[in-house]
């Protein structure tokens, strides 16, 4: 298969398993994801998704949200890990989005990376789930399986979504990482990898992952 072959293979398998794709983290509108996906940070979607609602009984509004300390947030978020770091962030962006932002989510990388505990991919989520805005935010899904499938180096997370970027029409980057990641979860997981079931991997992956695959297997 030539590149274009294989990213074809993707996009196809992709769209046959994932028609829909919904978005993993829980919420009602910009806001409200923005703290989940700040909170997600080396944190399961699951447990974000039982420890949100506790937090947004008490506040799902920057108004809301500053009217609670940072250690009363920290309090609510604990399970999710990060706490103290997280609850500083959540507090903080708050204020900025009520001075500089009436209180608004920004649309804009350059605006939402300017709040405290915001990175690259929070934004990238934000921007494209929430304003539909193309991006292809890269978590360690995303990360895994362009290596696995040798459609990045896997050097780094900036080096892949690059990767992601070139290969990938970008009306179609807003759909593809959401069913990459589901992918990874079902068919492709860091531990407990079955290649049968992995299609993708099985058909167009890096012949170095496939046999190292193969020997742990034996031994």
């Amino acid at each position: 298969m030539t590149k274009k072959e294989q990213v074809n293979f993707v996009i196809n398998t992709l769209y046959k398993l994932y028609p829909e794709t919904p978005i993993p983290l829980d919420h009602k509108d910009p806001y409200t994801l923005l703290i989940a996906v700040l909170m997600s940070a080396q944190s399961t979607d699951v447990r974000v998704n039982k420890i949100t609602p506790l937090l947004f009984e008490k506040a799902d509004n920057p108004y809301d949200m500053v009217k609670l300390t940072v250690e009363e947030i920290r309090d609510i978020i604990k399970p999710v890990g990060l706490s103290p770091m997280k609850s500083k962030g959540i507090h903080g962006l708050s204020e900025i989005l009520i001075e500089k932002h009436n209180g608004e989510v920004p649309q804009s990388f350059e605006a939402l990376e300017e709040l405290p505990a915001v990175g690259h991919k929070t934004a990238s989520v934000v921007m494209s789930q929430a304003f539909g805005v193309p991006a292809f935010p890269v978590d360690t899904h995303i990360h895994r399986l362009m290596y696995r499938w040798n459609l990045s180096s896997g050097k780094n997370v900036v080096q892949t979504e690059k990767d992601a970027k070139r290969l990938f029409p970008k009306e179609l980057w807003n759909d593809l990482h959401l069913q990459i990641i589901w992918y990874g979860r079902e068919y492709s997981p860091a531990r407990g990898w079955d290649l049968e079931k992995d299609i993708i991997t099985k058909t167009i992956g890096r012949k170095s992952v496939i046999n190292e695959y193969y020997r742990n297997k034996k031994s």
